[in-house]
């Protein structure tokens, strides 16, 4: 990634909530071709509210988002056309469905998406509801890349997942990203397991950016940040 280089997807001062009460205040941040974000806070902080407000999920009160440097007013389905993915925090499958009408009805080939996941193959002719959770979420994922998106937005992928899932999923968001310069914001609790691949990241307290900084920031340091930004606030599951 070129820091020198445009951004492709920037939001600037943006606010948003849930009726009267603003979840989100003055929140900025961007991503660059071929770049891995991390978002870190505590459960409440924000986090999925600055997503779901950035791709048009949630109604903005201010600020704007631009995409590949124009301002952004479509709604998600739009932009998901324009190369924005977002992979939300349950797993977006359709438990009817097979794994692989579930791979179909995505705007990519299930060719590309079992390049990336190979593990899938054997999965392909089992309804996606009988999938364990991991399963699951990476079937969402491979759904999502097999598009070519060129902005991933993922909202908490580890969430009740085991490890070498977790593990899995975060290299292989990292070899697509370097190989395609696919640009990725992740929203994330396991800060180690995140920063082994991002290049910078983002950390949120009380619906605002406080703190931010590049990867040769060791993690003994975010984590300094990020408990002295919970001072008086409950340690996140």
């Amino acid at each position: 990634m070129d820091p020198t280089s445009g951004s492709v997807l920037e939001v600037t001062n943006l606010s948003a909530g849930y009726g009267d009460l603003l979840a989100i205040r003055g929140v900025s941040y961007q991503v660059h071709a071929g770049e891995i974000v991390a978002m870190f806070g505590a459960n409440g902080a924000g986090k999925t509210t600055s997503l779901l407000a950035t791709v048009g999920e949630l109604r903005r009160s201010a600020g704007e988002v631009r995409w590949r440097g124009e301002k952004a007013t479509s709604a998600l389905h739009k932009l998901a056309r324009g190369g924005l993915a977002f992979v939300p925090e349950a797993p977006s499958v359709i438990a009817g469905l097979s794994a692989h009408d579930n791979l179909r009805i995505g705007r990519g080939p299930v060719e590309l998406a079992l390049r990336y996941f190979p593990e899938l193959k054997p999965l392909l002719s089992r309804r996606a509801g009988l999938l364990s959770g991991g399963e699951q979420q990476i079937l969402a994922m491979a759904r999502a890349l097999a598009c070519r998106p060129d902005v991933l937005l993922v909202d908490e992928m580890s969430l009740g997942l085991a490890p070498l899932i977790v593990e899995r999923l975060m290299s292989a968001l990292r070899e697509i990203a370097d190989q395609t310069g696919l640009g990725v914001v992740l929203v994330e609790q396991q800060a180690r397991r995140a920063l082994a691949v991002a290049d910078r990241w983002y950390l949120m307290r009380n619906g605002e950016i406080t703190g931010g900084a590049a990867v040769d920031v060791t993690t003994d340091g975010l984590e300094a940040a990020y408990l002295g930004s919970m001072t008086g606030a409950a340690r996140p599951a």
